[in-house]
This record gives structure tokens, C-alpha cells and sequence, in this order.
């Protein structure tokens, strides 16, 4: 059986002065979130089905795991590339893969995946990916 290959999307980003921990280069935390407003940006812009259509159909995705290996750190200004793509996705959420390389040296800083599950706004609980968003996001 073969395994579907699905698209994968870049977003730009550039390190801020917040990002920046004690030991002056971004706080580990801190590649969570640039995942994160990498998805915001591509489910909008390269998949059509911005977060803004989930809430309104009573939707929305929440992380159930995330696995992150650092590599090298970014430092303060460093600009850098975040490519994300679906794994694989199903009624019950979908995996995300993502990289994020120093776009100067393009170099890996870091790699991994997140759980994506979805949930019911109104009862916060999980809820079937309908067959639609799988059919949008299997591109």
C-alpha cells in the first residue's frame, strides 16, 4: 500500500528581541509558537481553510503532542524559513512534520512533529475531522 505524500509549505520569519533568552539566542519555546504562526499563515494561504473558517463551523485544533530535536540555535535578528506539511491525517487529527533552518546559512536549527487533534468549541471535546477538511488538507 502506498503512503500518500502531501504538499509541504514554507513561512518566513525573522527572530525577534523577546525571543531571546539568557543565554542570547531563542528560548526553546519560542520554535513552538513559530510552528504554530507557520501553520496559522499556510492553512490560510496555501490550503484555502483559514482557523477562522474552523471556529465558524464550531471548530478547532488543538496540539496533543509535540516532538521538537534542536539542532543550532537562532540568534537576535537571524532570519529563518519554517516548512511545514501534513503527515498524515484522519477522523481522528492529523500529524504535522515541520523544520525550521537559518534561511543565511540554511542550516537546520531544528525539526520534529506535532499532534494535531480536533475539538468541538461549544464541549471542548474531541470531535471528528469531517471528511471535507481531510479531502482540503490531502493536497
Amino acid at each position: 500500500m502506498n503512503t500518500p505524500v502531501y504538499s509541504t509549505f514554507e513561512t518566513e520569519f525573522r527572530v525577534r528581541p523577546d525571543d531571546i533568552d539568557m543565554f542570547h539566542h531563542v528560548h526553546n519555546s519560542k520554535y513552538f509558537d513559530y510552528v504554530l504562526a507557520a501553520r496559522y499563515d499556510q492553512m490560510e494561504r496555501c490550503y484555502g481553510m483559514a482557523m477562522e473558517k474552523f471556529l465558524e463551523r464550531g471548530f478547532g485544533w488543538v496540539v496533543r503532542t509535540a516532538h521538537v530535536d534542536y539542532k543550532r540555535a537562532l540568534t537576535m535578528s537571524d532570519y529563518f524559513i519554517v516548512k511545514t506539511g501534513i503527515e498524515s491525517i484522519d477522523e481522528k487529527g492529523c500529524r504535522v512534520k515541520f523544520s525550521i533552518r537559518n534561511k543565511a546559512t540554511g542550516k537546520l536549527c531544528c525539526d520534529g512533529w506535532f499532534d494535531y487533534v480536533m475539538i468541538d468549541i461549544e464541549t471542548g471535546r474531541s470531535a471528528k475531522v469531517p471528511e471535507d477538511v481531510i479531502e482540503q488538507y490531502m493536497i
